[in-house]
């Protein structure tokens, strides 16, 4: 072996085992005793042993063709839970289509399911990933029951989509909105705005893990106490409730630009007299390209998508499954967007 590196048959005649025992045992596959897979990755460590990423690609490639049957499906897990008001047009989430876009390019179709329509429990839903062999989930939490809490994450290779499901304790893709406010509040005040306010509702905040209050908290640390506008949580997620909170709200502290809602807010602002960009700065505080009337914070879902779709096919390509020990965390930077709701003061 001098002058040339250790392989997988060195490693083999050295621990007294098959050169397939030893490929099971550095791949953390299961079917190796515990003691024998410690023996390995000793001779392995001893021969100072590193594994040629060209060739395991390759592998995993040919290991993935004979196992097609349990890993071509990425399951999508949603919640339809319609008495806590998070299904309406003020609320965005990650599309289908960015998913299944990425998940295409690593060779896996993408299945939707609703926890919640057409009875779907959590553990009839259990029965169905299992039956149909599908190891990998990405889990978008939609509600405040969060049903999808409820399931065994044992079996799979799971990241989940924001802060809202607290426990289990899955890997995570976000979109970093502290840095998200604090961007759109440094873009106004170089356009001249000087009393900024945000408004929007306690589900947007826990989603973000107080991304919104942390952001607009950190930014006004370098205000006069006059300038600092207080974030206004609408107590609905029902926003066409709120209007009374936010007249209340936007009498008392006047700000002159406003990080809130597409819906319903600008109807208000009409319906106070308050017109933008003329009297106010409006900015979509989850800005799509659908909403181009508006200047805006985008949080690029797109790159979510593609993000929690590496996340599942590195977890399935190293067989790692269940409730991580740490669990990673992927944050997104959001994009400014101008638009025609702000303007030059």
């Amino acid at each position: 072996m001098t002058g040339q590196p250790p392989t997988l048959h060195d490693i083999a005649r050295e621990a007294g085992v098959s050169v397939m025992t030893v490929s099971r045992a550095l791949r953390h596959a299961p079917g190796v005793a515990a003691e024998t897979r410690a023996r390995i990755q000793s001779v392995a460590a001893a021969l100072h042993y590193r594994p040629d990423p060209h060739l395991a690609r390759m592998m995993e490639v040919v290991r993935g063709r004979k196992q097609v049957r349990f890993r071509a499906v990425i399951a999508v897990i949603r919640e339809e839970v319609p008495q806590d008001n998070l299904l309406g047009p003020s609320y965005q989430y990650v599309p289908i289509e960015a998913i299944r876009h990425r998940a295409l390019g690593h060779g896996y179709a993408i299945e939707e399911f609703w926890l919640g329509r057409d009875g779907l429990t959590p553990k009839r839903l259990q029965k169905i990933l299992f039956t149909r062999g599908i190891e990998g989930v990405i889990v978008s939490p939609q509600s405040l029951q969060l049903p999808c809490s409820e399931l065994d994450y044992t079996p799979f290779a799971s990241v989940a989509f924001g802060y809202a499901m607290r426990e289990p304790a899955l890997h995570m893709c976000a979109g970093n909105m502290t840095l998200g406010i604090q961007s759109a509040a440094e873009q106004l005040t170089a356009k001249g705005y000087r009393r900024i306010g945000v408004a929007v509702t306690q589900w947007i905040v826990n989603r973000s893990q107080f991304g919104y209050s942390g952001g607009l908290f950190h930014f006004q640390q370098s205000l006069p106490d006059n300038a600092r506008v207080p974030l206004l949580l609408l107590p609905h997620n029902d926003l066409s409730r709120g209007f009374a909170p936010f007249s209340a709200w936007m009498e008392e502290h006047q700000p002159d630009a406003l990080i809130s809602f597409d819906t319903h807010v600008p109807g208000w602002l009409e319906k106070m007299g308050i017109r933008f960009p003329d009297d106010i700065g409006f900015v979509v505080h989850d800005w799509t390209p659908r909403m181009a009337a508006y200047a805006g914070i985008y949080q690029r879902r797109d790159h979510l998508a593609a993000s929690a779709v590496d996340l599942i096919v590195t977890q399935l390509s190293q067989h790692e499954y269940g409730v991580p020990a740490v669990p990673r965390q992927i944050m997104i930077p959001p994009e400014w967007i101008e638009g025609p709701s702000v303007r030059e003061r």
